[in-house]
């Protein structure tokens, strides 16, 4: 199908400084849970960005020396020759498909720890570290600024030998050089504090010296905060403060600006509470302050928002990160006319948690992702059938439509078998929560596949009975029945569940909330999940007008939700709306509309009056099916069939994203001769890896 006119604009290519991006699809930087641990993972991913037709494919922030560590947090690393090997491994690749490859440099300061390195982190004055760690920063003086002129310097001349197209000075984010740019931050008498301009010069004088390295034949780009030292004035500007007058000073210098916010919870905040091309307001006054391109991000997943960016004269470069993870081959999609093949993000940021937990990172839409090199697996393309086997996958949420869709593309007979009328499973009924109708799109994207697709044939209000199963006959059996909210407070805080929580109608469970029966009457909501549902649950009912109190055995709302960037926003909006919020309080029993709370560090109890409760502890897999289906296999019944597996929820309740997984994963296996004792490429370091990272007098 050709493309339609409409987005002509977004494959003009583009020039930045000394290179020519392609096309103005431009996946910033962003962080990959791999690092310098895990180059063949990282190598493997970001080459099927290039292959998606991304123009400019970058790393996560890079360090340029050891006294930039942020262990546990895996970054990108280019202090010696053997990062020089590791992140030609990228380059190689990603030039292989056209696309031009860059590295943000980083300076951490006040951020970063070095746990790892232990090296002691400079600041741009003594300052506690920023990541809670009881130590401070060492105030720099002007060797340790030459030192990291030199250092900085350096890091370029690697990158240019590894092969990257554009080399970034990082002056944002809170690291080191936003520092010296903050008046608030920045005491120092010299040179480098003070005036504008002194506070300004490291910047400067960083972008002059990688110009001067590596400018002949690699672009210098600078991430920015577009409402640096300042926003939200009097006059609603909301880039009001020293913004203008710094691109009066360096506005041509750089080659690209990459422009972004402050707030990183709304710069990629989650879709619950940030929309899609929500930071148009900060960056659309930038492009009148300078001739050079200017991208910055946006959760972009309509093209035409994209289009109208350009045209607008908002941005020059489409800038992603999570459109980017969710869907690699989303520029290929829209230059090949296939819009509705594109798998849109839905703004859940599992892709951030990864990096905060310090694993490869995963996403809800895209099963793939980190899976390229160790697994194998690409995002468009899967191996064929390896028979006529037919399979019978039972139950369509996000586990068997997943399964049903990559089984199907594979080329086997499919049936799809689901107890209800409507598809979806548990992502139908989230997506009707306060907040989540995005997540409907993991639903959506596995429906408009499978429509596609005339080897699967799919039955609604088919509620399966072993004897259904044998009749049908099939050869392979997927159960992907899913899992139900306990009532009986069973979880983390509660091994042996929460005295008073029965069957009756004073408690109800996560899945009661989103079937429609709503309380009435004052509830208390009790999360010992520690994600999201708890507090979208309390919003829900207390949109309905009941007072509602939220209780948690943490210290803090949402937990869990720090790995996703919501916390801070979800504690904020349960406080906008009235809720009541108690902390680090187990609830331990409930009679009589009184629910006694016990302190998670004094037992001091505590006695509120609740006439509902909602606890969200755990979920209970609904497995009966498979398990009578693995006797009849064992027994030899007529009509059992060769293999019968449980998937997703059903097999141990999780995220969606885990979910899918399961459901790619079962149908990229089935019938593969997979080493179960080793069943994925473990990325280390080899042996001549190790070798050529000795010093030269040691290689003997």
């Amino acid at each position: 199908m050709p493309r339609d006119p409409r987005y002509d604009i977004l494959f003009e290519p583009v020039k930045i400084g000394p290179v020519t991006a392609k096309n103005r699809f431009y996946q910033v930087p962003h962080c990959t849970g791999s690092g310098w641990q895990r180059p063949r993972t990282l190598a493997g991913l970001r080459e099927t960005k290039a292959e998606g037709g991304w123009g400019v494919v970058c790393t996560e922030y890079c360090s340029i020396h050891p006294s930039s560590d942020d262990t546990p947090y895996p970054a990108a690393s280019l202090w010696d020759e053997g990062d020089i090997r590791a992140q030609s491994l990228m380059t190689e690749k990603v030039h292989a498909h056209g696309a031009l490859a860059g590295v943000e440099l980083w300076i951490g300061g006040a951020r970063t720890p070095n746990l790892g390195t232990r090296e002691v982190a400079l600041g741009v004055t003594s300052m506690p570290n920023l990541a809670g760690n009881p130590f401070q920063t060492r105030a720099m003086d002007r060797q340790d600024i030459r030192d990291l002129r030199l250092w900085h310097r350096n890091a370029a001349l690697r990158a240019k030998q590894a092969g990257f197209d554009i080399a970034y000075v990082y002056a944002t984010h809170g690291y080191l050089l936003s520092h010296f740019l903050s008046p608030i931050h920045n005491t120092r008498r010299d040179e480098y504090g003070g005036s504008l301009e002194n506070r300004l010069r490291i910047v400067q004088e960083l972008i002059e010296d990688t110009k001067d390295a590596v400018g002949d034949s690699m672009a210098v780009a600078v991430r920015f905060s577009a409402e640096t030292n300042g926003g939200g004035g009097d006059d609603g500007n909301p880039i009001a403060g020293e913004t203008t007058d710094i691109f009066e000073m360096i506005g041509e210098l750089p080659d690209l600006w990459d422009i972004n916010v402050g707030d990183y919870s709304f710069e990629m905040g989650v879709s619950r509470f940030v929309e899609q091309g929500a930071l148009e307001p900060y960056v659309s006054q930038i492009k009148a302050m300078t001739t050079k391109p200017v991208v910055s991000t946006g959760r972009f997943t309509s093209p035409d928002m994209m289009a109208s960016q350009v045209k607008r004269g908002i941005v020059d470069f489409i800038g992603a990160a999570r459109p980017s993870i969710a869907d690699p081959f989303l520029p290929k999609k829209i230059e090949e006319g296939r819009i509705d093949d594109i798998r849109e993000c839905i703004g859940c940021n599992i892709c951030y948690m990864g990096d905060g937990k310090g694993v490869p990172i995963g996403c809800t839409q895209n099963p793939t992702m980190s899976e390229e090199w160790r697994r194998g697996w690409h995002p468009e393309r899967v191996q064929p059938k390896r028979s006529e086997r037919r399979v019978l996958v039972v139950g369509a949420g996000p586990a068997g439509l997943e399964a049903a869709h990559i089984l199907g593309k594979r080329g086997y007979a499919v049936m799809l078998a689901e107890a209800t009328r409507d598809l979806g499973g548990r992502v139908s009924q989230e997506s009707k929560l306060p907040g989540l109708s995005q997540w409907g799109r993991v639903r959506d994207y596995r429906l408009q596949q499978i429509d596609k697709l005339p080897n699967i044939e799919v039955f609604r209000e088919s509620r399966l009975s072993i004897d259904d199963i044998l009749a049908v006959g099939a050869d392979h059996v997927a159960i992907a029945t899913g899992a139900a909210w306990r009532r009986d407070g069973f979880g983390t805080a509660n091994p042996q569940g929460i005295a008073g929580l029965t069957e009756g109608a004073t408690v109800l469970s996560p899945n009661d909330i989103m079937a429609g029966r709503m309380p009435e009457g004052p509830t208390l909501v009790f999360d010992d999940e520690h994600y999201y549902m708890a507090s979208i649950l309390a919003e829900a009912i207390r949109l309905t007008g009941q007072p509602v109190t939220f209780v948690t055995p943490d210290d803090s709302v949402s937990a869990w939700g720090g790995f996703t960037v919501d916390r801070w926003r979800a504690r904020s909006h349960l406080m906008a709306l009235g809720i009541d919020i108690i902390t680090a309080h187990n609830l331990e029993s409930f009679s009589d509309e009184e629910a006694v709370l016990a302190c998670q560090y004094s037992g001091a109890k505590r006695i509120i009056n609740a006439e509902h409760i909602v606890p969200v502890t755990a979920r209970a897999p609904l497995d009966d099916l498979y398990h009578v289906l693995q006797e009849a296999i064992e027994a030899g019944t007529d009509g059992a069939p060769q293999t019968v597996a449980r998937i997703g929820d059903c097999n141990a309740p999780s995220i969606i994203a885990a979910a899918v997984f399961a459901g790619h994963r079962y149908a990229r296996e089935l019938e593969e001769e997979i080493d179960r004792a080793n069943p994925l490429k473990h990325d280390r370091v080899f042996f001549e890896d190790a070798i050529m990272k000795m010093p030269f007098n040691a290689r003997r």
